[in-house]
């Protein structure tokens, strides 16, 4: 089989295209000329240049391909211009899905967001049927996300477009190099910089579990449906404090309300939009996140796919390791 992986450069993307080579299967990785190669560079990959907005682009890089691993995704809880994330996730999805039913690919893994999910009040653990609209999304990127999922699930149920989608709680391990935001926050934690915490959780899920769980998908799943794939739920003072366990470090000590992190985060995404440099301390996106207990099971995934994930202390442990390998705990 010879897939084709949009996203392969970025975190989940090019830990699913290891497994992918692992297990056997040519990989083809769309790519972008700005694109960092970091993540490939031990890999037997094929690149080719593409963009999602570029549909002529994607119908090539599917040339010649059986399956399409659509990982690419724009994961900014802040950014300038929200535009930027509604082309690359609503837009950008709809053409790589469609290039891969003109060219006649046999098999899709879209890999949507358990941020398009809904979630229980009571703070159990939600699932793929927990009730979910439009309007209980927060910020752009989910709501971006929740329209591109709903526009590949129209396209399966309309068209009997060979699609499967997962939905990834939040994953940790190596290869996150730019980080992103959940990456940040473990390495920020890591190199003591989090003493504080608010009350929040989060399914927590190693990198390679996720990655694994897209090959079983696009083997075992089935058309049009999702599937969660996560790990353990934990609140964000104890991931903050197994994390301290690993390092040595100290654990949290003084818990924030979200009213008073809230006013930091207007003044500090107001600064960045004035001075046109950096990323915001902490996003008001981020910050009514937070108030919400995003708890989840992957009881779908492992019952239908055989999908199952390793103990959260060791992808964090993966995760420490590798960023001090690569120099990111003395920058």
């Amino acid at each position: 089989m010879k897939a084709l992986v949009t996203g392969a450069t970025g975190f989940v993307g090019s830990a699913v295209a290891r497994k992918l080579c692992q297990s056997g299967h040519e990989v083809r990785a769309l790519v972008r000329s700005s694109s960092v190669l970091e993540n490939l560079k031990d890999l037997e990959v094929e690149t080719v240049n593409g963009d999602l907005t570029d549909l002529a682009s994607l119908k090539r890089a599917l040339a010649g391909c059986d399956s399409l691993f659509h990982v690419a995704a724009c994961y900014k809880l802040w950014v300038p211009d929200p535009d930027e994330i509604y082309r690359a996730n609503v837009d950008g999805t709809e053409n790589i899905i469609r290039a891969a039913l003109e060219k006649g690919i046999d098999k899709i893994c879209y890999t949507s967001s358990v941020a398009t999910l809904g979630l229980n009040k009571d703070g159990t653990p939600a699932d793929e049927e927990t009730p979910v609209n439009l309007d209980d999304m927060i910020g752009h990127y989910k709501r971006s996300k929740y329209l591109a999922e709903e526009r590949v699930r129209k396209i399966a149920r309309v068209e009997n477009a060979p699609v499967v989608i997962v939905n990834p709680s939040t994953p940790i391990g190596p290869g996150d190099i730019k980080p992103t935001p959940t990456g940040k926050m473990v390495l920020d934690a890591a190199r003591g910089k989090m003493p504080a915490y608010v009350d929040t959780g989060l399914n927590f899920v190693h990198v390679d579990d996720v990655a694994q769980g897209h090959l079983l998908a696009l083997e075992k799943g089935k058309p049009g449906r999702r599937y969660i794939l996560g790990g353990t739920n934990l609140s964000l003072k104890e991931l903050l404090e197994m994390i301290a366990a690993i390092t040595g470090g100290r654990p949290p000590f003084l818990k924030l309300p979200h009213s008073f992190v809230m006013p930091v985060a207007w003044l500090s995404e107001a600064w960045c939009r004035i001075t046109g440099k950096g990323e915001p301390l902490a996003t008001v996106e981020g910050v009514k996140l937070a108030k919400k207990i995003m708890f989840f099971s992957s009881n779908r995934a492992e019952r239908e796919l055989g999908y199952t994930h390793r103990p959260v202390e060791e992808a964090l442990s993966d995760a420490i390791a590798w960023f001090r390998e690569h120099g990111y705990m003395t920058k």
